[in-house]
């Protein structure tokens, strides 16, 4: 016996109808227990670590950027060394070379960051 095509999504549409109470829940009880006590300093803007007193279209310092390129660098290799890890035994030479040219596309970013002073934080 063939069960219908909709048959076979109940299990999805379970799981989201509990992950939307479960979230309708945590926003409900934060709203019942929470002090809601709004003042200026917790309804202001914050961007970046400057207070909102100037046009939104001002130039940001190169250093926030700088310092996003550096997180990117490190989050990738972080994100790529360790499945590379586990799986080394596995993968031979060819895959240890090929995170060793990784390692080193990732080597000349981070030296432009150094160059540019990135690390040099004033």
């Amino acid at each position: 016996m063939t069960q219908p095509l909709l048959a076979e999504y109940f299990p999805i549409l379970v799981f989201l109808g509990i992950a939307a109470g479960i979230a309708l829940a945590m926003v409900g009880g934060s709203l019942l227990v929470a002090r809601q006590k709004p003042n200026t300093e917790k309804l202001s803007a914050y961007e970046c670590g400057f207070e909102p007193f100037d046009d939104t279209r001002r130039r940001f310092d190169v250093r926030f950027y700088l310092v996003a390129i550096l997180f990117i660098i490190f989050d990738l290799e972080v994100a790529f060394l360790f499945p590379w890890a586990v799986s080394l035994g596995d993968i031979g030479w060819l895959g240890f070379f090929s995170m060793m040219g990784f390692l080193g596309v990732l080597t000349v970013g981070f030296i432009y960051e150094w160059r540019k002073g990135a690390l040099d934080w004033e």
